[in-house]
């Protein structure tokens, strides 16, 4: 959680600095791009406030209101995030840049714009590089791509996807300044308004759907659901075993119930030895399960069934 701060830290103070210089070069130039990328930076470091909130409010413990704690705030406040960056930031570039486009304005020197959009990439990579950073260390020996799919810290990713989306922004209005320039059609300029605000709308829809997903009470992916009922299952006392029950309460902290069927034959207080085998071990294998309910029954009702292994 502390890495996931520090990258958004980071974030914020780069957009704080850029919003500034792009919006001063905007006024002095005309560029409708510019003013988009300045309204981008804007949302951007709100965004980053945003999750800064989100951290604090989802470390608060648990209360009798809110017996698992309160994890899920982070999970809001990316959602409210997402929101923000489709409807501030996609929507109001994209309409400036319609504006500029019924109206356009040439720009008279691009010289500024070029400085600005050049050190607004370098704060820019500096943060990404921060995120990514944080992000690659915790991810394990997975793919980067699988990993960055299946992150549950919206803190991170969040970063990751908003410098990518600015440090492709950047270069839409680079393009856009540029062709408004060179070739005398201020239109373009308006167009790559347009095209950073499509661009993002298409991240915060992305983001969104995470958010809703975690939001709603995604649970532990079917390979890992999987290795849990084989360990259960590789128990000799253990007869059967139910499907695991999961959710993710926080980025770092899943909720685990499983059903376990016993033996006939084995007397109840191997039941319990065996019950505090099996929890310790799933505990050592998968660390992020924090809150485990295993309970001994009777698997006499469907307990649904898990998608086959992958060949």
């Amino acid at each position: 959680m502390a890495e996931s701060k520090f990258a958004v830290y980071g974030a914020i103070a780069a957009n704080v600095a850029i919003a500034a210089t792009k919006f001063t070069v905007a006024a002095l130039s005309g560029s409708s791009a510019m003013l988009s990328e300045g309204i981008h930076s804007t949302v951007d470091a709100g965004n980053g406030v945003l999750l800064l909130v989100g951290l604090h409010r989802s470390r608060r413990g648990a209360s009798i209101e809110h017996p698992f704690g309160h994890g899920k705030e982070l999970y809001f406040w990316s959602l409210i995030v997402a929101v923000l960056i489709f409807g501030v930031g996609g929507g109001v570039s994209a309409y400036e840049g319609v504006l500029h486009m019924l109206d356009p304005v040439p720009i008279e020197d691009p010289t500024w714009s070029y400085i600005v959009l050049g050190a607004s990439a370098l704060f820019e990579g500096a943060s990404l590089a921060i995120a990514l950073r944080t992000f690659i260390a915790g991810k394990g020996d997975r793919p980067f791509f699988e990993a960055l799919h299946a992150s549950k810290d919206p803190a991170t990713y969040t970063v990751i996807a908003e410098d990518s989306a600015a440090l492709t922004g950047l270069a839409i209005a680079a393009v856009g300044v540029w062709g408004s320039h060179a070739f005398d059609r201020p239109i373009l300029d308006g167009a790559a308004s347009v095209a950073i605000g499509v661009l993002l709308a298409g991240v915060a829809v992305l983001l969104i759907r995470e958010s809703r997903s975690l939001l709603i009470g995604e649970g532990i992916r079917p390979d890992t659901a999987r290795a849990i009922r084989a360990r259960a299952a590789a128990d000799p006392r253990v007869r059967e075993v139910g499907v695991p029950l999961s959710m993710y309460i926080g980025p770092d902290e899943i909720l685990l119930t499983l059903d376990l069927e016993f033996q006939p034959d084995v007397p109840a207080e191997e039941v319990a030895q065996a019950i505090g085998s099996i929890e310790r071990q799933i505990r050592a294998d998968f660390p992020k399960i924090r809150r485990m309910y295993l309970e001994a029954t009777t698997l006499d009702r469907p307990h649904g069934s898990l998608p086959p292994a992958p060949a």
